[in-house]
């Protein structure tokens, strides 16, 4: 073998993750006072800010959408009664003329059957006795 034993490697491993860490803090991402952080924060913040206005924008008119079809719901609903109750009142005046109808062929009816006994009984009054025929 060559001398490399597993805690040779491994404390080579743990040394070297150490020095990629140390290296890694020492240098900072980005200096707060850098015109370039500062512009890109700046142009971040306004992204920010329209994009809450936008979302601002969004629910108002999310909002009176709302509305608008609320109102237009209420007027379908309002001319949806309103045709039910001209059809309500089609149906009773149509059963009201069956009514009225029925009646007068009821009327008819009786007048007819009045005629049938007043012709009959009129029959029986012409009608001669036997005494009378034979004299």
């Amino acid at each position: 073998m060559n001398g490399n034993s597993f805690a040779d490697r491994q404390a080579a491993a743990a040394k070297a993750r150490k020095a990629m860490a140390e290296k890694f803090l020492a240098n900072s991402k980005h200096d707060p006072a850098d015109p370039t952080v500062v512009e890109r924060e700046a142009k971040r913040k306004a992204i920010l800010e329209a994009r809450a206005l936008r979302d601002v924008e969004r629910a108002k008119r999310k909002a009176e959408q709302a509305v608008q079809e609320a109102a237009r719901r209420a007027a379908e609903e309002s001319a949806r009664q309103e045709q039910l109750r001209l059809e309500a009142l089609a149906r009773e005046a149509e059963a009201q003329r069956l009514r009225e109808e029925a009646e007068k062929l009821e009327f008819e009816h009786k007048l007819e059957r009045d005629a049938r006994y007043a012709a009959r009984k009129e029959r029986k009054k012409k009608k001669k006795s036997a005494s009378e025929r034979w004299g």
